[in-house]
């Protein structure tokens, strides 16, 4: 358990030092991921967004364990 949590936190630290990158490449902004604006609404699903994020997580996970 300390291994996954040691994992996570390394991940979500890297994620956050590369956010500003990874928008510019379109990640957040992926064709699946659901926008909808209105006059002073706005909702966002970041659908293949967040697909794509498990992938890799699960891929890291799953080397780490080997």
């Amino acid at each position: 358990m300390r291994r996954f949590l040691i994992a996570l936190g390394v991940m979500l630290i890297v994620a956050g030092v590369l956010w500003p990158w990874l928008r510019k490449m379109g990640l957040g902004r992926l064709p699946g991921d659901i926008r909808y604006e209105k006059d002073g609404f706005s909702f966002y699903f970041p659908l293949t967004t967040g697909l794509i994020i498990s992938v890799v997580i699960t891929l890291v996970l799953w080397v780490l364990r080997k």
